[in-house]
């Protein structure tokens, strides 16, 4: 299920960003009334800013929507990641306890070597 998720969201992400590079500035509306005229478009006479502007807007609100569920995954993948393999605070309590002490050693004065 989040493989397919983040297969989606890549492929929403690379809509978004052609929609974006698609669409023309503010400025471009000027240059239409010197001859560049509604008579090239694709979309009509209305232009394209319209439709391509509503198909940039849901694909944004798909891509946050990914995001948050793609958060979530991680969220609940680290909190089961977190506890797995660990002891619980009893378990450690006595494995403390039953583990051996290591006295030290000190070598008896006989076995310390001679220096002449």
């Amino acid at each position: 299920m989040e493989s397919l998720i983040v297969v989606f969201h890549i492929v929403v992400a690379i809509g978004i960003i052609g929609l974006v590079l698609i669409q023309q500035g503010k400025g471009a509306d000027a240059g239409a009334s010197f001859g560049g005229g509604a008579s090239q478009t694709v979309f009509g006479s209305a232009g394209s800013g319209n439709f391509l502007t509503r198909s940039t807007a849901v694909l944004a609100t798909v891509f946050f929507v990914t995001s948050f569920s793609l958060a979530y995954f991680a969220k609940e993948k680290a909190t089961s990641l977190s506890t797995e393999g660990l002891p619980s605070i009893e378990a450690a309590k006595t494995v403390e306890q039953e583990a051996p002490v290591v006295e030290e050693y000190a070598p008896a004065e006989s076995e310390a070597p001679v220096i002449d």
